[in-house]
């Protein structure tokens, strides 16, 4: 009788944890339901689209595929969201399939702000508890007056301390660099573009700063594989102004102040981004005119697929070539036609000529140093990642390449 007793008793018991296992298992789906269904925003980032003075583009994701997506601006930064009426924009809103299941993807634009000015903003769905903290940015001056920015490249993490290192790398360049107007990322953002956690991190450890500052990317090996870069454009809202065949966002131009960008792909396209190369720069009448590219055509060694734009940047004198891919630091001396443009003592200090500067690397991926190459003038691996700012003011271009301990590692100035 006792062993009876002592076998239901073990019986209950293992009635009891199976129904416990199995109410676990029930929570579960709903668990993740409720995480999945989250409006809430993130991966927020802010890029130029149309006209820097007068207008500003946002992207973010949701964890819900079916949220809303509104944007809020109001004059007057962050604070006056207490008191303002905000001018409101709605959001394209699409989905995509990540490896953490279905996500929304929100873009929207703003227009007709004043040039100068700074503004408030928040995004979400429009639900109470839907919308991003309020953060702010201020459109370029009119006229533009002086123009500095942040160049870094190849954040390309897998683990969250690679993108801590990233992360640390852009808060040094804003320590240096505080009136910094945008940033150009010369590609490679994440090691493995189709994880959407890579994603997360490298906008999670840049976010106190791309939800205010633009952010304009170049499209690297790691951006676009294969033909296929949805991962990558789907993060950001860009200027749809570039070569026809490319995908959009992957080739594209704007101005700031003086200044004229143009962002090519190295990865696909290239001959048809070539002509559109041309029109692009004969149709600027803007001062300055610099590229941003990934693979390097002058860096720790070539790259022969891009010959055909590099006599380009020499018919419409490009002054400054931005790249990436090589892990380490190079710095040409003025190219024109594949040679140095010797002029005086200071080869730097010259009109006809381009520069071409691959600036290390900003996340935890180096490579050994190439064999210096005749067109080097600054040639190094120091292995610490490093970030650049460029100051456009009047005839003057002023390049500072700074590793992430503070140390100032090069700098030339260009005049016109």
């Amino acid at each position: 009788m006792k062993d009876l007793k002592i076998l239901f008793i073990i019986g209950i018991i293992v009635i009891v944890l199976i129904v416990l296992a199995l109410g676990v298992d029930w929570l579960k789906p709903e668990r993740a339901e409720v995480t999945a269904s989250s409006d809430k925003p993130y991966d927020l980032v802010t890029t130029f689209k149309g006209d820097t003075g007068t207008s500003r583009a946002f992207t973010w994701f949701t964890a819900d595929p079916g949220a809303a997506g509104w944007l809020e601006v109001v004059k007057g930064g962050a604070a006056a969201f207490t008191g303002g009426t905000p001018l409101k924009a709605e959001a394209v809103n699409k989905v995509i399939r990540t490896d953490a299941g279905s996500r929304g993807v929100h873009k929207a634009e703003v227009a007709g702000l004043e040039p100068g000015t700074l503004y408030g903003y928040r995004v979400g769905s429009g639900a109470e508890g839907g919308w991003s903290a309020a953060a702010e940015f201020r459109t370029a001056e009119e006229g533009g007056g002086n123009v500095t920015f942040i160049n870094v490249t190849d954040s390309q993490g897998v683990t969250s301390a690679d993108f801590k290192l990233w992360g640390k790398t852009l808060d040094k360049a804003f320590q240096t660099f505080p009136a910094a107007q945008f940033i150009v990322h010369n590609g490679d953002l994440t090691e493995e573009p189709e994880k959407s956690a890579g994603w997360n991190q490298f906008f999670g450890n840049a976010q106190r700063w791309i939800t205010s500052v633009p952010l304009l990317p170049v499209t690297g090996n790691h951006d676009e594989v294969d033909g296929d870069a949805a991962s990558f454009i789907s993060h950001f809202n860009l200027p749809d102004n570039g070569a026809k065949g490319s995908i959009a966002g992957t080739s594209y131009s704007f101005d700031y102040g003086a200044v004229h960008v143009t962002v090519l792909n190295t990865e696909s396209n290239l001959k048809q981004q070539a002509e559109w190369l041309k029109k692009d720069l004969a149709g600027t009448d803007k001062k300055w005119r610099i590229v941003a590219m990934h693979r390097p055509a002058y860096g720790g060694n070539t790259y022969k697929k891009v010959e055909d734009w590099t006599e380009i940047f020499d018919k419409y004198q490009v002054d400054l070539v931005l790249q990436g891919h090589n892990h380490e630091y190079s710095r040409s001396y003025p190219l024109y036609g594949g040679k140095i443009v010797a002029q005086g003592k200071n080869p730097i200090d010259a009109r006809r000529g381009t520069v071409y500067v691959v600036t290390n690397a900003s996340g935890a991926k180096f490579n050994e140093k190439k064999e210096d190459q005749f067109y080097h003038k600054v040639h190094f691996q120091n292995n610490k990642q490093m970030f650049a700012g460029i100051t456009v003011s009047g005839s003057t271009l002023t390049y500072q390449a700074y590793a992430v301990d503070g140390s100032k590692l090069d700098e030339f100035v260009l005049r016109h």
